[in-house]
């Protein structure tokens, strides 16, 4: 299939979606900037992110000028767009809120640069709001749904017949787990529309290295027992509560060397460090705050056991990062992850909001003789941007054709 549209010139993608990164908020949709960068060869790019803003405003659709693009994001030419959104009782109109929005932008983008195509992350209200906007301009769409998109989404009734209408009307849906299309498609989106991409992995950032020689250097395991690791955002989603809970009980069963090391930001940091004291943990908890993907990887290289306990999951880059590093995960068995922690060796997956069955996983893990899986190296960026590549190409030709 070509890649080239008329005259030669490669065809152009616009990515719309609110998760898309800035410098104040680097790794926000970081996934789906990494795509786009390996996409570059073959498409040429423009990012335009609609930021929700509290309400239904008269400056709806000015442009976020004080956002300002990473400078790696800058040939994608990023705008950072206020739209109106209504929290709680907006579902039925914040697609149409940022459809309002968008309308002009797009249509003036459209003259300055004429793409091709629209990939869309974000099933509610973005995609929600690109897939009618991408007819009225007789556009190809494909959307990207995240996780939290459809794990949560569908369950209110308004939001799921609107993401099922939008899956519906576009050239595609990416999922980015099995378990996602097939929670899609059970809400009633045909099964053609559903295409699973896994994200990919740098894998010369994450692999396996001397565990050893990482401890000594970031000063960790110096009791010389486990060290189990947390890497996520302090938030509710992620229950980071749950997991001291288990970690205390483990530490109570034998485990007493063990070290716990929470990696990433958010409001609940305060109340995790304050049920550290109450469980009496606090000083075999580390919270280092957030950290660049280096820093990440080293922490993965030097731990024993990833540790998530998330009530709602996708597929998180976290989980295969650390097997391309050779990491087990003990994990709740949410979204997607059991999908690739599918065996001993790669760790294990409980039952959600079981402390109990939660402990048990990591004392048998941790019972191995040096816990470690093989690396998997198949997630990679490069299968998975060929993967968006022939989608998008497809939409494309499928567009052209028709009209």
């Amino acid at each position: 299939m070509a890649t080239r549209s008329e005259g030669g010139a490669p065809p152009r993608l616009l990515f719309v979606s609110n998760l898309f990164p800035d410098q104040a908020e680097p790794y926000r949709g970081l996934d789906n900037a990494t795509v786009l960068h390996h996409l570059r060869d073959d498409f040429e790019i423009r990012a335009l992110s609609p930021r929700p803003a509290l309400g239904v405003a008269p400056w709806a659709g000015r442009e976020r000028t004080a956002r300002r693009a990473r400078e790696i994001d800058a040939p994608f030419a990023p705008r950072y767009l206020e739209v109106p959104y209504i929290p709680k009782v907006g579902s039925r109109w914040n697609h149409r809120l940022m459809a309002r929005a968008l309308r002009p932008v797009l249509r003036q983008l459209r003259e300055e640069f004429a793409f091709d195509v629209v990939l869309c992350s974000w099933l509610y209200p973005d995609g929600c709001a690109a897939v009618p906007l991408c007819a009225e301009l007789d556009l190809p769409c494909v959307l990207i749904s995240q996780g939290t998109d459809a794990h949560q989404y569908l369950k209110n009734p308004v939001r799921r017949r609107l993401i099922v209408g939008a899956c519906g009307g576009s050239d595609g849906v990416v999922t980015r787990s099995k378990e996602l299309a097939r929670l899609l498609g059970e809400a009633g989106v045909a099964a053609g529309k559903l295409h699973p991409i896994y994200n990919g992995v740098d894998t010369e950032v994450f692999r396996p290295r001397d565990k050893e020689e990482l401890r000594a250097q970031l000063g960790a395991g110096v009791r010389g027992g486990p060290l189990l690791l947390f890497v996520g955002n302090l938030l509710p989603i992620k229950d980071p509560g749950a997991l001291l809970e288990a970690f205390a009980r483990l530490l109570q069963r034998g485990a007493g060397d063990a070290e716990l090391v929470m990696v990433g930001k958010g409001p609940l940091r305060p109340e995790l460090e304050r049920q550290c004291g109450q469980l009496g943990i606090a000083d075999r908890v580390t919270f280092t705050g957030p950290l660049d993907a280096a820093e990440v990887a080293r922490w993965m290289a030097a731990a024993d056991v990833l540790c998530m306990s998330s009530i709602n999951e996708g597929l998180p880059n976290v989980v295969l990062e650390a097997l391309s590093s050779g990491l087990p995960i003990v994990a709740t068995d949410v979204g997607g992850i059991a999908e690739v922690v599918d065996r001993p060796e790669r760790g294990a997956v409980v039952p959600r909001g079981d402390r109990e069955a939660y402990c048990s996983a990591l004392q048998q893990l941790l019972s191995r003789q040096n816990p470690q899986s093989a690396p998997l190296k198949r997630f990679d960026w490069a299968s998975a941007a060929s993967a968006y590549r022939e989608l998008l190409l497809a939409a494309i030709q499928a567009r052209s054709d028709s009209r």
